[in-house]
């Protein structure tokens, strides 16, 4: 029988870091005191993209070089790339073209843009790890996820503004003969918000007819408390109907979205504060790579090791729910 593993992990950010004190100052020009929605998200710091040559598609793959390096491999190593981004640089073709050339692949290489927004790179992970169990060719991939956001926030909305950061994370997941790595997924979808967060706006074919400016997201207020029974529930589902308890889990890499939610998951859970790494004081909110910059954070800390359990959890507008079990 064969297995999926996580064979390698890396990141790449920018060197710009924007603490909150820019943010604070920039909205009392503004009127508008944001003290308490930075301590309610959880940012302190992020780094932001502050020139005209990185975008999505440059982190993506600087992190993808990174963590080829670290595992000791070459392109012509990758069966699948999987580029992960809601902030994609071209839309056609593939940004997992330039990847593939980037790194050297070989002419066997499947190449695949996916979109699931902030729920992304777990999607993707989950995706390709249920495709590799199911074909013989695929030996390894390489996912990365990677979103400029800053360029798409509104400097008049504290929301987006103040709360994105840019960076990117790459994973080459690997078959094996040791039962381990990829173990289960659950899911849940509610449409109930497809017109809160909405970028371009008004649509592309609207942007690009010049009939509606289209330069940054839409963010309407709402409910983001909604989330959190479904995610108590599908917690829940997968670890009973995976014989595990939560204390069972050495690492919960969560989105790093909103600080408050973390916490409060922690809470229902009981969960141990040593089991939750948050890093988004540090990068702010980097929609699809942010469980991934958690367990990065965690593997260079010591907080996983190999045969450890890992439990994602991550949510998409829309709103898309994703947990994602592993065996590191």
């Amino acid at each position: 029988m064969q297995y999926v593993k996580i064979h390698s992990i890396d990141i790449y950010h920018p060197t710009k870091v924007v603490d909150n004190t820019y943010f604070i100052n920039h909205f009392q020009q503004r009127e508008k005191d944001i003290t308490r929605f930075l301590d309610h998200m959880g940012r302190n710091e992020r780094y932001i993209i502050d020139n005209s040559d990185e975008n999505s598609l440059t982190m993506a793959i600087e992190a993808a070089k990174r963590v080829l390096t670290k595992a000791k491999m070459s392109g012509k190593d990758i069966d699948l790339i999987m580029f992960s981004s809601q902030i994609p640089e071209y839309t056609f073709p593939t940004n997992a073209t330039y990847l593939h050339d980037a790194i050297g692949a070989g002419s066997q290489t499947i190449l695949l843009d996916s979109n699931a927004n902030c729920a992304g790179m777990t999607v993707a992970v989950d995706y390709t790890s249920r495709y590799m169990l199911t074909s013989k060719d695929i030996k390894t991939a390489l996912i990365v996820g990677s979103d400029y956001n800053s360029i798409i926030s509104d400097p008049e909305d504290e929301i987006t503004f103040s709360n994105y950061g840019d960076a990117a994370a790459a994973v080459i997941l690997e078959k094996t003969d040791v039962e381990t790595g990829f173990i289960d997924s659950i899911y849940f979808t509610d449409s109930i918000n497809k017109d809160k967060i909405l970028y371009p706006a008004k649509g592309l074919s609207n942007v690009l007819q010049n009939k509606e400016p289209g330069k940054y997201i839409k963010w309407l207020p709402f409910d983001g408390n909604i989330a959190l029974p479904p995610t108590y529930e599908m917690i829940q589902k997968i670890l009973e109907r995976n014989n595990l308890q939560a204390s069972d889990i050495s690492c919960y890499c969560f989105s790093q979205f909103s600080l408050a939610n973390i916490l409060k998951i922690q809470e229902k859970f009981d969960i141990h504060d040593k089991q939750i790494v948050y890093v988004g004081d540090r990068f702010g909110y980097t929609g699809t790579s942010s469980p991934f910059l958690a367990l990065h954070e965690a593997i260079n800390r010591g907080t996983v090791k190999r045969g450890d359990y890992i439990l994602f959890w991550t949510i998409g507008s829309g709103y898309q729910l994703v947990s994602m079990l592993f065996k590191y």
